[in-house]
């Protein structure tokens, strides 16, 4: 059997009975971190042999986890933490093993995206995970015209080199949302921090939840000056044409009234 095993976020302590169970009995563990996943498995006594299986080794890795399944081995495959496959390793392996018809299942346990949104406070009743936004122009324009579609609680990861730089693309995007920036989950310094966007982390560290917070469409004008202040932020994060395009669907003005007041005001955006 292959388990798909999800692992403390912060807190040791988070770990069921029957993930120690399985992990023990396993024949072999795969690994995002072997370094890192000895902590884990040095605590709870597991001595099970482990090797590497990661971002930059998936898709070889994966044909020799199934070939360790075919000589009905027990294989276990954690991430450094959370559950794998979510914004981690495990997604090919999960697509080979359903292609090959070998069965597999999960272990469940802490996960980053959820415990955010319960943290938040905002709405729960619908939301979607949008994982980390791209580095890569065209997929990241792709990604914010998503979250922009989407009419409910968005859950987004960053890290402390993005953090600052993604609530940027979500405020050309979204406007003045009210977002939870959520950090150290189940340790000892957890923290929320509520903010409307525009907003900016000072000294970021470590690893970051994102919860935006769905707010109604509001169909007020607002006046050239609110307008130019917009384009002028447009301006730093994408062309003449996108900046202009987003307005204009934002507040639902034409494209000549939107195009003119950017020409008039392009010396000082």
């Amino acid at each position: 059997m292959l388990y798909f095993v999800a692992t403390p976020i912060g807190n040791l302590e988070d770990f069921s009975f029957r993930a120690v169970d399985v992990l023990k009995n396993c024949d072999v563990i795969a690994c995002e971190d072997t370094r890192h996943s000895k902590i884990l498995l040095d605590h709870y006594g597991i001595k099970a042999k482990t090797i590497a299986y990661h971002k930059f080794n998936e898709n070889t890795s994966a044909d020799g986890i199934i070939a360790l399944l075919k000589q009905s081995k027990n294989v276990a495959v954690v991430s450094d933490a959370g559950m794998p496959v979510i914004s981690d390793p495990g997604n090919i392996l999960a697509k080979k093993l359903i292609e090959q018809n070998i069965k597999f299942t999960i272990v469940p346990g802490a996960n980053a995206g959820l415990s955010a949104l319960v943290l938040s406070g905002f709405d729960a009743t619908k939301f979607a995970f949008f994982g980390f936004l791209s580095e890569k122009t065209k997929e990241l324009k792709n990604q914010l015209q998503d979250i922009k579609n989407f009419n409910g609680t968005k859950i987004l990861y960053s890290s402390k080199y993005n953090i600052n730089k993604d609530l940027a693309n979500l405020y050309s995007t979204l406007g003045a949302v009210n977002v939870a920036i959520v950090s150290e989950i189940t340790k000892m310094h957890e923290n929320v921090i509520f903010a409307t966007l525009p907003f900016e982390l000072a000294d970021p560290k470590g690893e970051f939840v994102l919860v935006v917070e769905t707010t109604p469409q509001t169909s007020e004008t607002p006046t050239e000056k609110e307008i130019i202040v917009e384009l002028k932020r447009l301006a730093k994060t994408c062309d003449k044409n996108d900046a202009i395009k987003q307005i204009k669907d934002k507040y639902k003005l034409t494209k000549s009234y939107v195009y003119n007041l950017y020409e008039r005001n392009k010396n000082n955006l």
